[in-house]
């Protein structure tokens, strides 16, 4: 991206270096014509110095925001496999409390309570009131009750859909960064037309590719106007 940056910075100096030595004996007509292609090729090279600059600076944040989606899927999928423990374990417990509570060791039911987890507690004293043991139509077990939750999963869940987030930003900013790419290769295009331009000995052809390139070098100078900077 930089180098062809500054080919075409290097190009425009060129092309400028070689009007110096051309013969000082002008009408009036072709030095407003050198005049306005120098123009042209001045615009050409400011804008191809910050397309370029904004290109590398769009792909350095891509770069940023992949990482900080790497990192955050990481954490959800840690999260995950620790809520999926927690889940196994409150529907083991249910099972253990169920088969002591069917066969009356109340104290070992009891015990089974007690070690619920805080937040699952909850759910399995909502469900408790079900009579489970005795009501078919009582939901299998905590964890289909709404008030079953697990912090961890929800922490997943939410760290997930951060992720994603941040991957659509990542993916957007490496559009970007193409976008600014082929706003160089258009602009080298209006430099090479500029190029060409001034090798005719035939005013109305330099005249008219002058005319042409200055109107190509507008969609550019829009496209970097309107495109997001950093």
């Amino acid at each position: 991206m930089g180098e062809r940056g500054g080919a075409n910075i290097e190009i425009a100096h060129r092309l400028n270096e070689g009007e110096e030595h051309a013969p000082h004996h002008k009408s009036k007509w072709i030095e407003v014509l050198e005049i306005a292609e120098a123009i042209i090729l001045a615009m050409v090279a400011i804008a191809t110095a910050w397309s370029g600059y904004q290109a590398a600076k769009w792909d350095g944040r891509q770069d940023e925001l992949y990482e900080q989606s790497t990192r955050l899927r990481v954490q959800a999928q840690g999260l995950a496999t620790r809520s999926g423990q927690e889940q196994i374990y409150d529907a083991s417990t249910v099972v253990e409390w169920i088969k002591a509570q069917s066969s009356g060791n109340k104290k070992l039911a009891e015990l089974f309570e007690h070690r619920f987890r805080p937040e699952a507690k909850v759910a399995f004293n909502a469900w408790k009131k079900t009579d489970p043991l005795n009501n078919p139509d009582a939901p299998a077990g905590l964890l289909l009750m709404p008030e079953y939750h697990n912090a961890h999963a929800e922490e997943s869940a939410k760290l997930s859909q951060e992720a994603t987030e941040e991957f659509q930003h990542g993916s957007k900013a490496r559009s970007t960064s193409d976008d600014y790419v082929r706003v160089t290769v258009f602009l080298a295009t209006v430099l090479l037309l500029t190029a060409i331009a001034q090798r005719f000995k035939t005013h109305q052809v330099r005249v008219g590719l002058a005319v042409m390139a200055l109107l190509m070098l507008t969609v550019p100078i829009y496209r970097i106007i309107t495109l997001p900077r950093l």
